[in-house]
């Protein structure tokens, strides 16, 4: 069996590779260039496709004796995945560029690479496990042992044949478990810190990204209150997202909150926060895993951002494909253009995008 390693450069992806070989996988090492120092104007020393992650992905490689390749994406993450991201704050949403990523790149252009290299899988650092249903002989999408490194959230676009052609070799492990082996195997990057913003924004300024990449400046507009009254000045609607709080700027007797953006006429509304609490939601590309359809409503518990604890609700299949989520209790702050993924018990059921 020869398996396809996606390697960041980090400590989970050559772990994952040191214990697919010990598995007795023959290992093909790759890093996947994403963008250059130009396309977002930032140093590439400090970004997750730097020179120095390269370095370490090539050394691990070294040490284990396998192959190394560097597959260049840079055009298709342009124009699949950045112009998207800035779209969709352009249009008033708040989307999740990792699950996109994956559902595009390492599950999807990586799979074809696979293919071309005659491997039989695909490998990467995740916390999640893969298993088959030996009732219905579907693949299963679960939880990763270690609950607080679960990356089951930014999978569920996964498809029966991705998760097949797939490994996570973490899914039993916890973090520490994972730096300890790459310390007794000698690895450089065993204590090397996990990235936390998105790869593409290393600074985190998605507004000066957006600016520089668009070659213009979002101009100012009204924050507003429910009743359409003028209450002061924001600096540009992409920079707020539903439940924001900080960085308003405006004085008054209690906290405000941003409740609504409407990009078509430049304003954010905002209000105090039990408005901002919502029992439902509709959600549409939806990608069930556990089940090939909903064929009624289903019992799950339901999360709505990646840091959200997961929350009791029914789904409710609509006619065109999308589904209605209504929540036990009401939540705060759900989000259009975030993700809505549903569990049952460790199982991932699906997800879809938050409208």
């Amino acid at each position: 069996m020869k398996a396809l390693i996606a390697m960041s450069g980090g400590v989970d992806s050559s772990v994952s590779a040191l214990l697919m070989k010990q598995a007795g996988y023959e290992c093909v090492g790759c890093t996947m260039r994403l963008y250059d120092n130009e396309m977002i104007g930032e140093d590439l020393h400090s970004t997750c496709c730097s020179q120095k992650d390269t370095r370490d992905a090539r050394l691990v490689t070294l040490k284990l004796g396998i192959p190394y390749y560097i597959f260049h994406y840079e055009e298709q993450f342009r124009d699949t995945l950045i112009e998207p991201f800035v779209r969709a704050y352009e249009e008033g949403r708040t989307p999740n560029p990792c699950i996109e990523c994956n559902r595009i790149f390492k599950f999807g252009l990586l799979q074809e690479q696979m293919k071309e290299l005659e491997c039989d899988c695909v490998v990467t650092g995740h916390y999640a496990r893969i298993e088959e249903d030996l009732q219905n002989g579907r693949m299963l999408l679960k939880k990763g042992l270690d609950a607080s490194k679960d990356q089951s959230y930014v999978l569920y676009t996964m498809t029966q044949e991705q998760l097949k052609n797939t490994r996570f070799p973490l899914g039993t492990l916890r973090k520490e478990e994972v730096r300890r082996i790459a310390e007794e195997n000698g690895f450089t990057n065993a204590h090397k810190s996990d990235s936390q913003d998105i790869c593409f924004v290393p600074d985190g300024d998605y507004v000066g990204f957006m600016e520089r990449f668009r070659g213009t400046e979002y101009p100012e507009g009204d924050f507003v209150d429910r009743e359409g009254h003028v209450i002061g000045r924001h600096k540009g609607y992409v920079h707020y997202t539903i439940g924001q709080r900080r960085g308003l700027g405006i004085a008054a007797a209690h906290p405000l909150y941003v409740l609504e953006v409407r990009p078509e006429d430049n304003v954010v509304v905002l209000g105090r926060e039990e408005e901002l609490f919502r029992k439902e939601l509709f959600a549409g590309q939806v990608n069930l895993i556990s089940v090939e359809k909903l064929t009624g409503p289903m019992r799950v518990s339901a999360k709505i951002r990646y840091r959200h604890k997961e929350q009791p609700a029914t789904v409710y299949p609509e006619q065109d494909g999308r589904i209605h989520v209504v929540f036990d209790e009401a939540q705060r702050a759900i989000t259009p253009g975030q993700a809505v993924v549903l569990y049952q018990d460790d199982v991932v059921v699906g997800g879809g995008v938050i409208e």
